[in-house]
């Protein structure tokens, strides 16, 4: 696939795009005026969009390695384990909100062993090479040395040995402390387990009892070093966007199932070892993608979401639950929190207590106060809060009519995110926007999981300035992902329209905020919704071409939308002639005045490839004169059935080459179902 890339360049290099033979007769006029630059681009127009789906968290981008650290699965605290000889789970443990631990005890022969084994997420990555930290909390409660003999192994092998790795770890304390020991790996497996033996000082199971609790074992090599922190390769993965805002920690999981499952900010900070796991709202979801062992383990929790969105460099838009369970699941009134002020004062303090939490001052709030014990004594500076999500009609709009007020007289520098409900188009989400009008909401998340004809369709969307009005709310294109008719996945044919879609976006930057394609992880193995942005394995990720198309946008947002006007065969040039529902060229120009240049993007949604000429106006002679080279990206997605996955990550992905210009002109052919990116530096 990468000789298909080079040959790709070369032709780009030599004419602009393809010999001229090839493309249609069509001619296109893309007219882009320099002189008049219009709105802001924001900078969290283009974004990201977490949620706990497809093991997105713990299996995927937390680092943890283990599954059930603490034994606080349910109903089978040793769900994840093998538990094998003498082992008893006891709930008196030393973390009040994770009170169960392992005792381990000898079976009182040398050769008959007690211990337990670990799968982790469909087995255990490790790299060759590789430092591991493993750290158990533990206590000998008679007082006695014993030991745990530590290995990595290869359950299926046939090689003589199954443990390629060991260890030794000396507890000797009745008194519970953290130990610590790090372990290297001599070579790559994927499905890798854990096992641990108890022992004596010479590898024997002699006499003895060891209490274990919080078992974890990180990667020592995390995004940014944290020692609970990230794994990096999918954690540079969102750092290579350049995302503008970070949205966690979801969607539904901040519903819940039932109220009490909702997610819960506030046990998912402080101390790792004693934040209270989740049931994970997507086990019950899809029997026919059913995974009964799906539990949070908030060990990526809002101190961490808040740290990974500074480090990215995007700002960070927390979503809290409004009082409401799921609406998809749940019918009636008695399964949400009573709508009056005293019924929702739990959800108000969660709000004024998180915007706390960010950006307060420790010397004077308590919640200030543990982000700065966490590490962080500096704010989050935290802009945006989503109150609620996907939700819809008198249950949401009456419960949020309640909580924003007492938000805003709180905190009145936040800006607030409402929403219009689980659709684009049907009662629920007008419904939806005239609510958020009347609660002044400073931003409305717009949802749409849709296939290519819907997108077709819908091209000029935010061209519609009679529903779309000025002095509204702005709006925020929350989650979002086209794919095609019986074919949900990430195959480059859905991508194109995807970018196609987003010239709509940005040409009316002044209507449309932020925009985070969703959902943004999965795991090959574990995966309940596609298409996603980026998948991985235990070893390795492959970015999509759904990822490339936003990272094209990310990394050249601009600073201020440009007229652009396309005219056909000599028409008028207007914004989009495309024929609602048909195939065509759009297009949409910013212009960066940070960097001193003009982007121009282009995208080709028909089967063949269209001649263009992409004209820059509002230009000085002395401009115009300055201007020879044109840096070009280009993102072939032809190949319709093309997918990026762990094992053929660059099937498809951006080619770099370059364009002439003369007299603010671009001669270009561009290919079919191809997105075309032009960069000129005035």
């Amino acid at each position: 696939m990468k000789t298909r890339h080079i040959l790709l360049a070369l032709a780009l290099l030599g004419a602009g795009h393809c010999p001229l033979s090839t493309a249609s007769a069509q001619q296109t006029v893309i007219t882009v005026n320099a002189k008049k630059a219009g709105a802001p681009v924001q900078p969290t127009m283009y974004g990201i969009f977490f949620e706990d789906i497809n093991y997105a968290a713990d299996g995927g981008l937390y680092g943890e390695l283990l599954k059930n650290r603490s034994f606080e699965f349910t109903p089978d605290h040793l769900m994840g384990w093998q538990a094998f000889g003498k082992v008893e789970i006891r709930d008196d443990g030393p973390f009040d909100k994770n009170p169960h631990y392992a005792r381990l005890s000898s079976m009182g022969h040398r050769d008959l062993w007690t211990g337990l084994q670990n799968e982790g997420y469909f087995g255990i990555g490790l790299q060759k090479d590789a430092e591991y930290r493993f750290s158990v909390w533990a206590r000998v409660p008679d007082g006695q040395p014993q030991w745990l003999w530590i290995q990595f192994v290869d359950q299926n092998t046939m090689a003589e040995h199954q443990e390629f790795t060991n260890t030794e770890l000396k507890v000797d304390s009745k008194e519970w402390r953290k130990y610590t020991v790090t372990i290297k790996s001599p070579r790559t497996i994927a499905k890798a387990q854990l096992r641990l033996f108890l022992c004596n000082e010479k590898r024997r199971s002699g006499s003895g009892v060891m209490d274990v609790e919080h078992i974890s074992l990180f990667p020592v090599d995390t995004y940014k070093g944290h020692e609970n922190g990230m794994r990096k390769d999918v954690a540079q993965a969102l750092e290579d966007l350049h995302p503008g805002v970070f949205r966690f920690p979801g969607g539904c999981i901040v519903e819940g199932t039932t109220l009490d499952l909702r997610y819960k900010w506030k046990n998912t900070v402080g101390p790792v070892e004693n934040r209270p796991i989740n049931k994970n709202r997507w086990e019950n979801t899809f029997t026919y993608r059913y995974f009964p062992d799906y539990f949070q383990s908030y060990g990526l929790g809002f101190f961490e979401y808040f740290q990974l969105a500074e480090e990215i460099g995007a700002e960070p838009l927390p979503v809290l639950s409004v009082g409401l369970s799921c609406q998809f699941q749940n019918d009636h009134d008695n399964q949400h929190a009573p709508c009056t002020k005293e019924g929702l004062q739990e959800f108000i303090d969660d709000c004024i207590d998180l915007i706390d939490f960010a950006n307060g001052d420790p010397a004077t709030n308590e919640w200030a106060k543990l982000r700065a014990d966490m590490g962080h004594p500096a704010p989050f500076n935290l802009k945006f809060l989503g109150i609620g999500n996907e939700q819809w009609e008198s249950p949401y709009f009456d419960r949020l009519a309640i909580i924003a007020p007492e938000v805003r007289k709180a905190h009145p520098e936040i800006k607030i995110v409402g929403t219009s409900g689980p659709n684009a188009e049907d009662d629920h989400f007008f419904n939806g926007w005239k609510a958020m009008r009347e609660l002044k909401a400073d931003l409305v998340d717009e949802h749409y999981y849709r296939n290519i004809d819907w997108f077709k369709k819908s091209m000029n969307r935010y061209d519609d300035r009679k529903f779309y009005t000025k002095d509204g709310p702005r709006v925020f294109a929350g989650e979002w992902a086209c794919h095609d008719k019986g074919k949900k996945y990430n195959h480059a044919g859905a991508s194109i329209y995807e970018a196609a879609f987003m010239t709509n976006i940005e040409r009316n930057a002044d209507l449309v905020h932020m925009a985070t394609y969703a959902p943004l992880f999965s795991h090959v193995e574990g995966w309940q919704w596609r298409p996603d942005l980026i998948w991985y394995d235990n070893l390795s990720t492959a970015r999509t071409a759904s990822y490339y198309v936003q990272q094209m946008y990310m990394l050249n947002r601009g600073t201020h939308v440009l007229p652009t006007a396309i005219s056909i065969n000599g028409a008028k040039g207007v914004v989009n002639p495309v024929p609602e529902g048909e195939d065509g060229v759009f297009a949409s120009a910013v212009i960066d005045k940070q960097k001193n240049e003009i982007i121009v993007k282009v995208i080709n949604t028909k089967g063949e490839a269209q001649s263009a000429q992409i004209q820059i106006t509002g230009l000085s002679k002395k401009q115009l004169a300055a201007l020879s080279t044109v840096e070009l990206m280009t993102l072939d997605c032809s190949d319709y059935d093309a997918e990026n996955m762990p094992g053929c990550p660059e099937v498809v992905c951006p080619v770099a080459g370059a364009a002439s210009i003369a007299d603010g002109a671009i001669a270009a052919v561009i290919p079919a179902k191809t997105f075309a990116l032009y960069r000129v530096k005035l």
